[in-house]
C-alpha cells in the first residue's frame, strides 16, 4: 500500500456502528458542550485519549477546553491530563504556521510568491517533461507544482535536495506527477521541504531558528520543530500520540493505547542528526516543515485571531491585510469533469495560497463539509493517530481549533456520515461550529 492509498484509508471507511453523539446540525444546547466533548472522548466504539479545543466567535475566544490524558497510564508511568499548556505534534497544520513565516519574508521583500525557486536553491528544480515551467512558491503552496510524495517527503542528512530532485537526482524520476505544473492539484508534503530550503536561502538563517524568530516568539507561541530543544517545562507538557493498534493490522477499541510518537518516557528526544554540518538551503525536509511542529491549541487560536483581524496581533501589524487577503484567494477548485486534481476521497475541494478553502461541497456523504452551510479557510492535520484543525470563517469572524491525540478504532471503519472526515472528527467539528454560531 502506497502513502496515498494509506491516507485515503485513514480518511475513509465505514461508519462506527452504534454512535450516539450529536451530529452536525443537531447539536444539543451549547451549555452542554463540555458534556458532549467528554462523551465523544469516551465513546466505546471510537474512544479518544486526549482532546484540546478552542472556539472563536466574532473574533473572541468563547470556549476553551481540555479533556482526557496527554499521557495514558502504563506500567511504571502515571496518567497525566491534557491542560491548556499541552503541546501536540500538530501534523499538517504545521504548514499553516510555516506559511506565516514565508509571508513575513515576502513582506520584507526577501522573496516573492512568484519567483523561480531554482534561483534560491542553486540548481534547476524542474518537472522533467515540462522544463519550461518555473516552479514558484505560489505553485508549491497551492499544491499545483507537479511534485508528489511518491519519492518520499523527509530525508535525513547527508541527503540534499539537489541530490534528490536535481537533474540527476535520486528521486527525480518518480517525484513528479503526469501533469504540467499549474494544471493539476495534488496535495504534497515534499513541497514544504522545498519551501523551507528556499526560506533559508532568502533569510540566511536555519529554518527552525527562522521560524522561532519570525513567528513563534512574536506571537508568544510555545513549542518548536525540534523536541530536543524544548524547555523542560514544555517537554513535560508534550502529548504522546496513540492508537489502539497492536501492529499494522490488529486494532482493538477495548485494548490498550499504544504510543506512536513523542513518547519520551524512556529516553529524551534526540537532536537532528548531522545538524552541526548542515548547509543552509540544502535540505529543509530535515526540520519537518510539513508536520513536525509542536504547539498548544491556544497557540492555534492566536493564529486564528490574527487571520480574522487581517494580520494584526497585540495591536500591531504582524502581516498586512493585503497579505492575508492574498492567502485567502482561491487558486484551485476541483472540477470533476475537467479532472483537474486529486480531491483525496472528496476531502479537498478548493485551495488558496497555503490554505484549504472549505466550500461545503458534499455529495453522497463525501466532501469537505465541516458543518451544514459553513464555509471556512484553514488547514487540517492527521498523522500517527493525531487529528488537528485550524479553521476560520472570515465573514462571521468565527473559528475553531482542535487537536485529538489518538485514534481508538480502525480508521477504515470510521467514515463520517456527511463528509470525508472520520466520524469522530465530523462530530467534533459539528459541535465546535455549532457553538461558534450560537445566537445566529
Amino acid at each position: 500500500m502506497n502513502e496515498i492509498q494509506r491516507r485515503r484509508l485513514l480518511i475513509w471507511g465505514a461508519a462506527c456502528a452504534g454512535g450516539t453523539l450529536a451530529l452536525p446540525g443537531r447539536a444539543a444546547p451549547t451549555s452542554h458542550l463540555s458534556e458532549q466533548l467528554r462523551a465523544l472522548l469516551d465513546d466505546a466504539q471510537c474512544p479518544l485519549p486526549g482532546l484540546s479545543v478552542l472556539v472563536l466567535r466574532r473574533g473572541d475566544v468563547v470556549f476553551e477546553g481540555q479533556y482526557g490524558q496527554r499521557v495514558v497510564a502504563s506500567e511504571g508511568r502515571a496518567a497525566l491530563p491534557v491542560t491548556p499548556d499541552t503541546l501536540f505534534r500538530i501534523a499538517s497544520v504545521t504548514k499553516l504556521v510555516v506559511l506565516l513565516g514565508l509571508m513575513r519574508l515576502v513582506e520584507a521583500a526577501r522573496m516573492s510568491l512568484d519567483e523561480d525557486v531554482s534561483e534560491r536553491l542553486g540548481f534547476p528544480l524542474r518537472h522533467p517533461r515540462f522544463a519550461e515551467v518555473a516552479i514558484t512558491p505560489r505553485l508549491l503552496l497551492s499544491h499545483r507544482s507537479g511534485l508528489t510524495d511518491e519519492g518520499g517527503l523527509f530525508f535525513e542528512l547527508p541527503a540534499t535536495l539537489q541530490g534528490l530532485l536535481g537533474p540527476q537526482g535520486r528521486i527525480a524520476a518518480k517525484a513528479w506527477g503526469a501533469q504540467a505544473p499549474g494544471r493539476f492539484f495534488q496535495y504534497c508534503n515534499l513541497n514544504y521541504g522545498v519551501l523551507a530550503s528556499v526560506m533559508e536561502m532568502a533569510a540566511g538563517q536555519r529554518f527552525d531558528r527562522l521560524m522561532q524568530q519570525e513567528v513563534l516568539d512574536p506571537l508568544g507561541m510555545a513549542g518548536g520543530f525540534d523536541a530536543s530543544a524544548l524547555p523542560p517545562a514544555q517537554l513535560a507538557q508534550l502529548a504522546v500520540l496513540y492508537r489502539k493498534r497492536r501492529d499494522e493490522q490488529a486494532w482493538d477499541s477495548a485494548g490498550p493505547w499504544v504510543p506512536q510518537v513523542d513518547d519520551f518516557s524512556r529516553e529524551p528526544p534526540k537532536p537532528f542528526k548531522g545538524l552541526a554540518d548542515y548547509r543552509l538551503g540544502s535540505n529543509g525536509t530535515l526540520f519537518g516543515p510539513q508536520g513536525r511542529l509542536r504547539v498548544r491549541v491556544r497557540d492555534l487560536g492566536t493564529i486564528a485571531r490574527l487571520l480574522l483581524a487581517e494580520g494584526r496581533h497585540g495591536g500591531r501589524s504582524f502581516l498586512s491585510a493585503a497579505s492575508v487577503r492574498a492567502l485567502l484567494s482561491e487558486q484551485w477548485r476541483f472540477d470533476r469533469q475537467a479532472a483537474n486534481g486529486d480531491e483525496l476521497g472528496g476531502l479537498f475541494q478548493a485551495w488558496g495560497v497555503g490554505l484549504q478553502h472549505f466550500i461545503d461541497r458534499s455529495e453522497g456523504g463525501r466532501g469537505d463539509r465541516v458543518y451544514p452551510g459553513q464555509l471556512a479557510w484553514g488547514h487540517l492535520g492527521f498523522a500517527y493517530g493525531l487529528h488537528s484543525g485550524l479553521l476560520i470563517d472570515p465573514e462571521r469572524g468565527n473559528g475553531i481549533a482542535y487537536a485529538i491525540s489518538g485514534e481508538g478504532a480502525d480508521p477504515e471503519r470510521l467514515r463520517g456520515l456527511h463528509s470525508s472526515f472520520p466520524l469522530f472528527e465530523e462530530r467534533l467539528q459539528g459541535l465546535l461550529w455549532a457553538h461558534a454560531r450560537e445566537g445566529e
